[in-house]
């Protein structure tokens, strides 16, 4: 299993030094979140710094674009990082692709599983050269004369990983998609007993030879006891958040917790976030988030998805020190089976 981190979200840090800092510890990849910056531009400037790492978009919105200009900046960031990036798309929500993104939301599963053939078939003919030629319900492409034909850089195609809570959409990536992302609101049981499920019927569907799960579970840690206090309290709260959109209802719903997901939502509409956390128990917590000291969690985490997923990304909804991010990817690799 590879251990993967990712970006800080806010604050302003530097990604081309953040990501020498993030090869330089050894990590195998390093993933940009579309939340307050674009996820694209800061990898182009990761890939300046690094050498070895992967880089990937954990996720960008993909309906908040469309398949040509997906397919060229991926395109260019492959070459920018000597075959090294990753696609990582995700839908979002329709609040938000309707309303802040002012974009069209019908269908998102057959959506998604449209946009990702669209980028293929425009690399494809990119690569070959033949027309381009690609009609669907959602997205079409028919143009692409010589002086917008990319060259080729010899790095093939990235790989396109699918963000996934439902299993509808879990399909879609096992279909189309050459990997899989798990959402952090996701449980373990959820994964075991839903996810993979839907996952094996779309791989059975898809004629793509390689795929990979990546899971990346939220992590409660630092390296004392009010730090993970404090880590406990911003995850608390992220929990909540994700538990008051309807989207992730049947995650709850899965363990029980409908009534848990009603009232969030109640909150979140009426605008009270300030509440939202105290509704998320310990029980839930601890079903969502790998809780204590680096060490500790490290073995939670491969305890729950050592056997499931083939990397690992370190998630905190908080800022967490490079000593004890460190110190989870360390233990998450000595944990793991010989």
């Amino acid at each position: 299993m590879r251990v993967d981190t990712s970006l800080p979200v806010r604050g302003g840090a530097d990604p081309a030094s953040s990501a020498r800092a993030a090869e330089e510890a050894g990590y195998d990849a390093l993933w940009a979140s579309e939340i307050d910056r674009d996820p694209f531009l800061q990898l182009a400037v990761a890939s300046t710094s690094t050498t070895r790492i992967q880089l990937g978009t954990g996720i960008a919105v993909a309906f908040a674009r469309n398949p040509m200009n997906v397919a060229s900046m991926a395109h260019d960031l492959q070459r920018l990082s000597n075959g090294r990036f990753m696609l990582g798309l995700g839908t979002q929500v329709r609040a938000h692709v309707t309303r802040r993104f002012s974009m069209p939301w019908t269908h998102p599963a057959a959506r998604m599983r449209e946009f990702v053939l669209a980028l293929h078939s425009i690399w494809g003919a990119w690569e070959s050269g033949d027309r381009l030629s690609f009609a669907g319900e959602f997205y079409t492409h028919t143009l692409m004369s010589p002086m917008f034909t990319p060259d080729d850089h010899g790095h093939g195609t990235p790989p396109v990983v699918v963000a996934a809570v439902g299993e509808l959409m879990t399909e879609v990536a096992g279909e189309v998609g050459d990997g899989l992302l798990c959402h952090s609101f996701v449980t373990e049981h959820y994964l075991r007993q839903h996810v993979l499920t839907a996952l094996a019927r779309g791989r059975e569907r898809s004629a793509r030879p390689d795929f990979q799960v990546v899971g990346g579970p939220f992590v409660a840690t630092g390296t004392s006891p009010a730090e993970v206090d404090e880590a406990v309290a911003a995850t608390r709260s992220q929990i909540a958040f994700y538990g008051s959109t309807p989207s992730y209802r049947p995650v709850l719903a899965a363990h029980g917790w409908g009534a848990l997901g009603d009232r969030l939502h109640e909150l979140s509409r009426i605008g009270d976030w300030a509440s939202m956390a105290a509704e998320v128990s310990d029980d839930v917590l601890h079903e969502f988030a790998a809780v204590g000291s680096p060490e500790e969690v490290a073995e939670l985490l491969v305890a729950r998805f050592g056997d499931v997923v083939d990397r690992i990304a370190i998630v905190t909804p908080y800022t967490l020190g490079d000593d004890a991010r460190a110190r989870v990817a360390a233990g998450v690799r000595s944990a793991l089976p010989a």
